[in-house]
Parts: C-alpha cells; sequence; structure tokens
C-alpha cells in the first residue's frame, strides 16, 4: 500500500521534532546572562531556528535532490546547535538534567534527519534503476 503524499512541511515529524527543539532551546536560553544576548545566545537562536527553517523550505523545492540538499544544512545546523548547548553546559549556564533533555532531543532528530535522507535517496536510486 502506497502512502499518501504528505502536503506540508508541517506534516513531517522531522519538522516537528525540530520545530519542538526550538521552543525547547528558547525557553532554555532565555535563563542564559545577559551578557550573553549577542553572543552565545543569538548564536544559538540562528543555529536552530535554522533547522526547522531548511526542512520546510527543502519541503517546498521542486526535487527531491534540492530537498535532500536542504536536510543535509539541517543536520550541519544542529551539530551547531549541539555544540552550543555543550558550551552552555560547561560555561554552566545550563543544568545537567536540561543538558540531557535537549541531548536526547538533539540526538532523536538526527537519527530522523538521517533517516529521511536515506529514504530519500533510496527512492531516487529506485525511480532511477526502473528508468
Amino acid at each position: 500500500m502506497k502512502k499518501a503524499p504528505i502536503k506540508s512541511f508541517q506534516n513531517l515529524q522531522v519538522w516537528q521534532i525540530a520545530h519542538k527543539l526550538v521552543l525547547m532551546i528558547y525557553i532554555v536560553v532565555d535563563k542564559f546572562p545577559k551578557k550573553e544576548e549577542f553572543r552565545l545566545t543569538s548564536q544559538i537562536i540562528r543555529a536552530v531556528i535554522s533547522i526547522p527553517s531548511n526542512i520546510a523550505e527543502g519541503m517546498g523545492r521542486y526535487t527531491r535532490k534540492e530537498f535532500i540538499k536542504y536536510l543535509i544544512v539541517s543536520r550541519g545546523s544542529l551539530e551547531e546547535v549541539k555544540y552550543q548547548i555543550i558550551l552552555a553546559k560547561d560555561l554552566n549556564y545550563i543544568d545537567q538534567i536540561t543538558f540531557e533533555k535537549l541531548i536526547s532531543e538533539i540526538q532523536l532528530l538526527g537519527k530522523k534527519i538521517n533517516s529521511l535522507i536515506s529514504s530519500l535517496k533510496s527512492k531516487s536510486d529506485e525511480k532511477n534503476r526502473s528508468k
């Protein structure tokens, strides 16, 4: 049985998880020291917003190849956020429990992005073989 096509990026599980991560990060960075407002805080917000934004933009592109490209960009931004969360913990801006929750969500999202990329690549390969 063939799955119905997804009509909106908002229906993608990977986008939903990425959006949830953005909301989590906003709550966390709100507690960062004021001196970080134009340093780590703005950097991490920019990076985390980039993740679901690129998923959405990729979904709106015309080809599977372009969508994969945007998912790869999202994955790069996710790694950037992962580092920034490690830095925030090392600077004592977040506690261990918060750190573990965020890292767990980051790992889940990374697996979902990788899985979607693999799925899209295998569909491209199948399509190319059937030509």
